[in-house]
């Protein structure tokens, strides 16, 4: 059966909450189809130990302030899972979850969304379905070899799990840097990090309130013409959260160039001495995870597709929203995608 509706929103994590919220403001009709079966996007499977980097109050959805964690400065991902799911419910968000979208098509004035629940007919669709669902593995020569385990940064949950091993963790972000540390100040597994360039630390007092606004401001310089200023990347890759701190100032994060290839038993340096590990962590990033979108034929180079703002160039009937800065500053963080999400909405009520 085929069902009708003004706008279908396409993911139920934080982006399409936000964008739920804003449609609810315009007055249009809507449903959110979410692939996963609970509620909390991809917090719900975050790693043991990861927190915010931002206090709770500067990590809210527009309409309610994410509260304090007690004990907590940086509130941890299952305070953020909770916050979600009251959100959700608390602004009564039709949110359809254990929903997977195919794919979404043109079929005439609307757009054809197919799910494994049925089919909707939409006149405006918002994708927010994120990144977490593609992590990115880099090509390295030796990589079929390597007997040990393959993990990436969303399949690692704690140092529990490799107690007396010797892990190797690729990837000089915040990622990386967190994970590395976590293992490193478990006193029980011997890490070595690795990174293509030397890792570059924010200033202690850096956290997610001044990135936001230095993400922010470089868009607006942007818009005006001005030059570019470089944005958070100007500053530094890593957010010197207390974990990576301390296991920094413990002299535990020094990383290493990359290897030059992997070995059955773990990896080979350019000169050419071996080191054996039981695991490989790649912390390589995502990409975006648009295989939805495919039968409309936007996508251009890594994956991305042709915005004005957040609106799609190649078809105005769809937005893209918290994918990275290319679909709104900062709007892939908690803070930063409220106002994509309002801008989506407003220019979707205007054109409907």
């Amino acid at each position: 059966m085929t069902q009708h509706t003004d706008v279908v929103v396409v993911g139920g994590g934080q982006s399409g909450l936000a964008a739920g919220y804003h449609l609810r403001r315009q007055g249009l009709d809507f449903v959110i189809l979410d692939a996963e079966a609970a509620q909390g996007g991809s917090w719900q499977h975050m790693w043991d130990s990861l927190h915010l980097f931002s206090p709770a109050e500067h990590s809210s959805l527009p309409g309610r302030l994410m509260p304090a964690q007690a004990g907590e400065t940086y509130p941890d991902a299952g305070h953020v899972v909770d916050y979600l799911t009251d959100y959700e419910k608390r602004y009564d968000l039709p949110v359809q979850h254990g929903t997977r979208v195919d794919a979404v098509r043109r079929n005439g004035e609307r757009l054809l969304v197919e799910a494994d629940s049925g089919t909707w007919r939409a006149r405006a669709v918002i994708s927010a379905t994120g990144t977490w669902t593609r992590p990115f593995f880099p090509a390295v020569p030796g990589r079929g070899l390597f007997t040990g385990r393959h993990l990436h940064t969303v399949n690692y949950r704690s140092p529990a799990d490799f107690a007396d091993q010797h892990v190797i963790v690729v990837g000089g972000g915040n990622s990386g840097a967190q994970i590395a540390a976590d293992l490193a100040l478990d006193g029980n597994v011997n890490v070595t990090w690795v990174a293509q360039r030397p890792p570059r630390f924010l200033p202690n007092d850096i956290d997610g309130r001044a990135l936001f606004d230095v993400a922010t401001s470089r868009r607006r310089a942007l818009d005006a013409g001005h030059t570019d200023t470089g944005g958070v990347a100007s500053l530094g890759d890593i957010v010197a959260v207390p974990p990576v701190r301390a296991a920094r100032d413990a002299g535990h994060l020094h990383a290493k160039p990359m290897f030059a290839q992997l070995s059955a038993d773990g990896v080979r340096w350019d000169d050419g001495s071996q080191s054996d590990a039981e695991a490989i962590v790649w912390c390589t990033g995502f990409r975006p995870a648009l295989a939805h979108l495919s039968p409309l034929n936007l996508r251009r180079a890594r994956g991305h597709i042709l915005t004005d703002g957040t609106r799609a160039l190649g078809e105005p009937r769809l937005h893209l929203l918290g994918y990275g800065d290319w679909t709104g500053p900062a709007s892939a963080t908690l803070i930063g995608v409220g106002r994509p999400a309002r801008d989506a909405a407003h220019e979707i009520a205007g054109s409907l």
